[in-house]
């Protein structure tokens, strides 16, 4: 939607499915850059700024884009109209600039759409039950689309990006990186937790909660007669069982955007680690990989554990505060690191996953600062500049530059 051309190419899209006989609400996001603008309209407006009011500006960048779509639409002879939040309405939470839906009436879009009309409406927006504006926060549009196509209990999702599907890992570290027809819930809320940014995790896990199926595709991709020409977002049931066993390991995943924080010399004590974590979570930092180190003799050990780079700045403040509470010697940090991901279901079933990602980085010289696991991730942190190595190298490991890696 980044201008008129692109709100062209999208009614020309949504025209190719309202003429292959689908029912089409869409959902849009703002300009390219427009919410940026408006946010900084705000911010210069006043740094102390009414939540409420920051609502009502930054969500006029999607009200302009669905007007302006739904005026294309019918300059190529398809009924429609656009539907603001607070015709329909959604219903979110009262939480201005990170709102979440709560319900959406559907009635009237259904019967719009059943008579034949496109339903285009904002994404991004809702209001409260005292009839005041919200935002969902960034990237809430996905959310919206997913929300939407839960409350219509529609066939399925289909949310454009600038990629034409969910890969193996970054193709542009991997050019042998393969494009998966299918790829579960849970896998795909872990790999957008560990850095891949196709989808936001509060999209997934609400299509994972409300069983929506999402299909990732690329809005630069000529509209095509084949249904699911992406990625299909699914439940682990619809995948088939001999595909479960192959899929070992689903993707690869990175991310810089993380630091290293290490307290040294922490009493040995407990309690000591509350002391840590309950203030850096009372300030809202998400705290990730954990490590305690063996103890020292003289009753103290060392803490290690990461926080995103974005919230260093305010987890050092925290801690420095509490530094008498908590009794730590010194506090050391690094940015200069990242995390990389194994994902796939199969582990649930398969043994040795972890010794093979170990054994991998082992024999390039890569070692391995801080681990963290679930029941379908390993994750560890490495030096950053052994990021692509790292990811090239697993890639290879688990057999995903084969043929049939797809």
């Amino acid at each position: 939607m980044a201008g008129i051309e692109r709100i062209r190419n999208v009614a020309n899209r949504v025209k190719h499915e309202v003429d292959r006989g689908n029912e089409v609400a869409v959902v849009v996001s703002a300009m390219s850059g427009e919410t940026d603008r408006l946010v900084n309209f705000c911010r210069e407006a006043s740094p102390l700024y009414d939540p409420r009011e920051y609502d009502v500006v930054v969500s006029s960048g999607e009200q302009v884009t669905s007007g302006l779509l739904a005026i294309v639409l019918q300059s190529l002879g398809v009924k429609a109209r656009s539907w603001l939040g607070w015709q329909l309405p959604i219903r979110t939470s009262d939480a201005h600039a990170s709102a979440r839906i709560e319900e959406i009436n559907s009635d009237a879009i259904s019967a719009a759409m059943a008579a034949g009309e496109v339903a285009v409406i904002p994404g991004f927006q809702g209001m409260t039950s005292d009839e005041r504006v919200t935002t969902l926060g960034r990237g809430g549009s996905d959310t919206s689309a997913v929300a939407v196509a839960a409350a219509m209990q529609a066939d399925r999702c289909d949310i454009y990006t600038d990629v034409d599907g969910v890969y193996t890992t970054d193709p542009r570290i991997v050019p042998k990186a393969r494009k998966l027809a299918k790829v579960t819930y849970e896998e795909m809320l872990e790999l957008a937790s560990v850095g891949a940014k196709v989808l936001q995790t509060r999209s997934v896990g609400l299509a994972m909660k409300e069983n929506v199926r999402v299909q990732v595709l690329s809005s630069f991709d000529e509209p095509t007669d084949n249904p699911t020409p992406g990625t299909m977002i699914v439940g682990e049931e619809e995948l088939e069982g001999n595909a479960m066993e192959r899929q070992l390991i689903t993707g690869i995943a990175y991310d810089k955007n993380e630091t290293k924080v290490t307290l040294v010399a922490v009493p040995d004590r407990p309690g000591a680690v509350a002391s840590i974590f309950t203030p850096l979570a009372d300030a809202n930092i998400n705290v990730d990989m954990i490590v305690q180190n063996v103890a020292h003799d003289s009753g103290s050990t060392d803490v290690t554990f990461t926080v995103p780079s974005a919230e260093l700045a305010r987890s050092l403040d925290v801690l420095e505060r509490e530094r008498g509470t908590i009794g730590y010697d010194r506090l050391i940090h690094d940015t200069n690191v990242a995390k990389i991901s194994v994902v796939g279901v199969g582990m649930r079933s398969h043994a040795g996953v972890a010794a093979k990602m170990f054994e991998a980085l082992a024999a390039r010289g890569i070692n391995v600062l801080a681990i963290t696991t679930s029941e379908i991730k390993v994750s560890v942190l490495i030096h950053e500049d052994y990021t692509e190595l790292a990811v090239r190298v697993l890639h290879t490991a688990y057999g995903l530059d084969a043929e049939d890696a797809a």
